[in-house]
């Protein structure tokens, strides 16, 4: 099927496209009871994209049954532009909703639903932007890209960079921003650190090896790696211009007359760009392996899930250039992570900007602002008039 011939009757409104979405559940939890496969969603999507003259593939994620991604691709080249979200929702709170969220709502100019800005909203827009291009000659092609399991594991984007697809040049993720170009945020890292001692009675301290004794002096040592990160590493561009370490949550022990044999850490960090994960994971080793070797401690040090890595895009690179131009809005930097690192990865341009603000995402009466809409429309409609249409191989 050519552009030109391409069959738009089968695909609905903006509206009617939202509200079929928002009505199948695809939420993506670590916890076996709250999570769904994303197929349903997929299909649907291919089902719009195909008339359109979309090339549609639909590809499993590796060890990971029920859970898809979907590449859609109008045109060929060796550039062009990737229009990525996520496809998975996270869990809700029914109590605390005050519609059906599964069922699109309209009121006070917005349409409320579960996924509504972060992030199936985005999608129907990309979908209509694309269609007022159909009867033109692409130059590059446009990529449609819808990923799964962003909310839990982000295992859709990091299948897709192992996979080294898709190819393209430039890729703008619609993670809700206020259609704002975002070209940095942090990682985020979650950790794991366990000591296992020795129990035995309390009134002899020599009767055991105290797990949260060695706890103690471990947590000093990693406050004072964070203090020395914080005075090494500073970017101005964030609300927050110093990595975080966040001590989440500690357990251990089991009475108060036994010496602790076991105590366990939760942690997270929120490196800049700029920071290696790894080299960090290794700098806390090095400083509570000999904490434990001094006590005569086990150890066990590893990641809660693998981690996002931090994301930079140069501010003089051209899509952020363009899309400074087309929102009238510098590049910024937020605090919260998104799957450009993977984008990145595989050898595009990447920004994220999209409908819709991140305070309204992981909420009760989650809501797209209807006043986003046609911007939004209008502004991904321009960035395929440039980078697809007017862009020359």
């Amino acid at each position: 099927m050519t552009q030109q011939s391409a069959d738009t009757r089968s695909t609905p409104d903006i509206r009617a496209m939202l509200e079929r979405l928002i009505s199948q559940p695809s939420i993506s939890s670590a916890s076996p009871e709250w999570d769904h496969s994303n197929e349903t969603v997929v299909n649907t999507l291919a089902e719009w994209l195909e008339p359109m003259g979309f090339a549609v593939e639909i590809m499993p994620v590796p060890g990971m049954p029920g859970k898809f991604n979907l590449i859609a691709t109008l045109g060929s080249g060796p550039g062009g532009l990737v229009l990525s979200g996520h496809t998975d929702t996270v869990p809700f709170d029914d109590q605390r909703w005050q519609s059906d969220p599964f069922k699109l709502t309209e009121r006070d100019d917005r349409w409320y639903g579960l996924g509504t800005c972060d992030m199936k909203g985005f999608f129907p827009l990309a979908i209509e932007a694309a269609r007022a291009h159909l009867d033109k000659p692409f130059q590059q092609p446009l990529i449609i890209l819808a990923t799964a399991d962003e909310e839990s594991s982000m295992n859709g984007a990091r299948a897709l960079a192992e996979a080294g697809r898709p190819k393209g040049r430039y890729a703008v993720i619609g993670e809700p921003t206020g259609l704002k170009p975002v070209r940095m945020h942090k990682g985020i890292m979650m950790e794991r650190l366990v000591f296992e001692g020795q129990s035995g009675h309390s009134s002899d301290p020599s009767l055991g090896r105290n797990a949260m004794e060695g706890m103690h002096a471990a947590i000093s040592e990693l406050l004072s790696l964070r203090e020395y990160w914080q005075s090494k590493y500073h970017n101005d561009n964030f609300q927050v211009q110093v990595p975080t370490m966040n001590l989440g949550c500690i357990h251990g022990g089991d009475n108060p007359n036994r010496i602790c044999a076991n105590c366990e850490l939760h942690f997270d960090l929120r490196p800049l760009p700029g920071m290696d994960m790894e080299a960090l994971r290794q700098a806390i080793l090095d400083k509570v392996q000999p904490v434990a070797e001094s006590r005569e401690l086990g150890l066990r040090f590893e990641p809660l899930f693998d981690g996002v890595p931090p994301f930079e895009t140069a501010a003089d690179s051209e899509l952020v250039k363009v899309c400074e131009r087309l929102t009238g809005h510098t590049g910024q930097a937020v605090a919260f992570a998104t799957e450009a690192p993977w984008l990145q990865k595989l050898g595009m341009e990447t920004l994220v900007m999209g409908p819709g603000h991140i305070d309204q995402a992981h909420q009760p009466d989650e809501y797209l602002d209807l006043s986003q809409v046609k911007p939004a429309v209008d502004i991904l409609s321009r960035l395929i008039q440039h980078f697809c249409i007017e862009s020359k191989p």
